[in-house]
């Protein structure tokens, strides 16, 4: 079905379901959070708009801009959101979108095939939540324009002369009054360009901050293959690159995947460009078909191992890079911000592509499928190890594994939502953090010394690990295959270091473990790394800390050659009131949320400088070496 051309785009096509009123209400429920997350799932729902114009066939530039007074812009070049009056609201098609929820043309498959906005709320959404929104749209021949303040229009839509170009631009400011931030982080932005660009090949995103001066410009014409290959890096391949585009039952599947030499694995998946961070029914019919053939043609040529038995999910993901993408004309997802694909059929179709096409691939080439048996075998005989090692340890020592850690002082409160752990080093740490501590919500987890590196060791010796069993035993939900994100205790897993080489150390050993073994957590939101103060101006009475090396007294209004400069090498330099003020005080302290918004960049930082390649690694130091300030010896 070929979607309606920008003459007969209007607004017949634009269905209406509902209000917009109880969006500023519960913000929450349409974005999923009112922090930076949200901030940010503003402009991606916008973007999604402009996407859907460019699978639709439509749109071949999409460009992202954030603007100096703190608003951003969006714009693209595909048919034009409809300005003709809406029959059923009596307005025009635009101020429909805009102001009332589920309303646009991705309810009508006339227009739009397959689209990311199956609720039909982004638009209304951003607006409902932003001091202010303008909509500029270019259609048949003419410029149109309509302003709105916190959802409510300022006037009719108004025409504003001839003008050949085509297309739509959003602007808006998020609403403060909504938000925790309202300030757009450049690197996140970068990475979804960038995302975007390798999920809609032929299509250019550019992406430009007018505060920092800074521009960037993603096109992809190799699409996820590229992407793949960009995430393998220079890992060992022990398969070829596999790229399968084959049509189902209302499903297009599109999926990239290689098996490598190491146990690292990672996963992307994604409906109609939409990034599906929980997984679902497409995800869950790749691994199945990829499950099901190997253990069909391992038991075909009789190399099954009967003490190992069938592989499991885990076995075959071992060492596997995939990115998986699915298009349907009417997803389903579990909540509002499209966390995870819920239609059913979808496992089934997706799941008989993949496997009818590993069939006969596995067929035509034995070499191959004996180096992934054989790394599926390695994998599971892994499996086995940590499990008895587990059992083995639960066995002897079961108070360590089920009984929280002995030297973590909890908080009071009993639900999850609003406490927080922080994680420290050291007993000078650890006393005065836990005497600076709000014991109501907040709680304190010491670990002695710099934890295991988890990128290198083996399955049996990280279990084995005190410090890491500390982590598990406070976190509670486990880890990899057996997470669950519904048993963790604290809202906020704080990593609180010193403020030094030595701390930096550590706070990337702790994020390799979660990265690697608790990467749900990062997803989710719950991990931030606390910044201490590096230094203490002080004049008389008056004192200023100071969390930037390149910050000066002058910059605070002291004369320099009076002031006091104390510098902050270790946490426990600072007494209990202090370390209290300035780095757990949710009033007074900087948190930074740990995000993984670039996979591809995440993973292969980790495994460079945590991983076993000492070339790589030597190559990034000496790379990086001269933007290096200041390192304490």
């Amino acid at each position: 079905m070929t979607p309606l051309s920008s003459k007969d785009y209007d607004a017949s096509h634009i269905k209406v379901l509902e209000g917009l009123e109880p969006v500023r209400q519960r913000p929450g429920m349409y974005i999923g959070s009112t922090d930076a997350r949200g901030l940010h799932h503003l402009i991606q729902e916008i973007v999604d708009n402009a996407v859907d114009e460019a699978l639709a066939g439509y749109c071949t530039t999409i460009t992202t801009t954030l603007n100096e007074d703190g608003s951003v812009s969006i714009h693209d070049n595909g048919r034009g959101i409809p300005v003709d009056k809406h029959e059923k609201t009596g307005k025009s098609a635009l101020e429909t979108v805009f102001t009332v929820l589920h309303a646009g043309g991705k309810f009508d498959k006339d227009v739009y095939k397959v689209s990311g906005g199956l609720h039909g709320v982004g638009a209304s959404v951003v607006n409902a939540l932003s001091e202010w929104l303008e909509v500029t749209v270019y259609k048949n021949g003419k410029k149109y324009f309509q302003r709105f303040e916190r959802g409510i229009p300022q006037g009719e839509i108004q025409e504003m002369g001839e003008s050949d170009k085509v297309g739509t631009s959003v602007k808006f400011k998020p609403d403060a009054l909504v938000f925790e931030t309202i300030e757009f982080s450049q690197p996140i932005e970068i990475a979804r360009m960038k995302q975007s660009a390798y999920l809609t090949p032929g299509v250019t995103f550019n992406f430009i901050n007018k505060v920092t001066r800074f521009k960037q410009r993603f096109f992809f014409e190799g699409g996820i293959k590229t992407w793949l290959k960009n995430l393998v890096g220079e890992q060992q391949a022990l398969s070829s690159i596999h790229y399968i585009n084959m049509e189902g039952k209302d499903c297009l599947a599109e999926i990239a995947f290689e098996f490598v030499n190491t146990p690292n694995d990672h996963m992307l998946s994604f409906v109609n460009n939409i990034p599906t961070t929980d997984g679902g029914s497409h995800v869950l019919g790749f691994k199945s078909a990829l499950l099901n053939i190997i253990n069909e043609v391992a038991k075909e040529k009789d190399k099954m191992n009967k003490k190992i038995g069938e592989f499991q999910y885990s076995d075959v993901t071992d060492g596997l890079y995939s990115i998986v993408t699915v298009k349907i004309p009417e997803p389903q997802f579990e909540w509002q911000t499209k966390g995870r694909l819920g239609n059913s059929y979808v496992r089934t179709e997706v799941e008989k592509i993949v496997y009818d096409y590993l069939k006969d691939y596995f067929i035509q080439h034995e070499d191959e499928f004996d180096k992934i048996f054989e790394k599926v075998e390695l994998a599971a005989r892994a499996r086995l190890a940590a499990k008895f090692a587990k059992e083995t340890v639960l066995r002897k020592n079961i108070l360590a594994w089920w009984v929280l850690p002995g030297k973590l002082a909890d908080c009071a409160q009993k639900k999850m939502e609003g406490t927080e752990m922080y994680i420290v080093e050291g007993d000078s740490a650890w006393g005065s953090a836990k005497q600076g501590r709000d014991s109501n919500f907040q709680a304190i987890l010491p670990l002695r010394g710099k934890i295991l590196n988890t990128e290198q060791a083996v399955i049996q010796k990280i279990m084995a690990n005190n410090e890491v069993k500390a982590l598990i035993t406070a976190i509670w939900t486990w880890v990899k295959d057996n997470f669950d994100l519904a048993l963790l205790r604290y809202e906020k897993i704080i990593i609180m270091t010193d403020a030094d080489v030595d701390g930096a150390h550590i706070r990337t050993l702790l994020l390799t473990f979660f990265f690697r073994f608790m990467r749900p957590l990062i997803e989710h939101g719950h991990v931030y790394a606390a910044c201490p103060p590096i230094y203490k101006f002080a004049q008389g009475k008056k004192e200023e800390y100071v969390y930037d090396e390149t910050h000066t007294p002058e910059m605070y209004g002291f004369d320099p050659d009076k002031t006091e400069i104390q510098r902050y090498k270790g946490l426990g330099e600072m007494n209990a009131e202090q370390l209290r003020d300035t780095t757990m005080d949710p009033n007074n302290r900087k948190l930074k949320q740990i995000t993984v918004e670039d996979a591809e960049e995440t993973d292969r930082l980790f495994r460079i400088l945590m991983g076993e390649d000492v070339q790589s690694r030597k190559h990034f130091i000496m790379s990086h070496a001269k933007t290096v300030k200041d390192i304490d010896i």
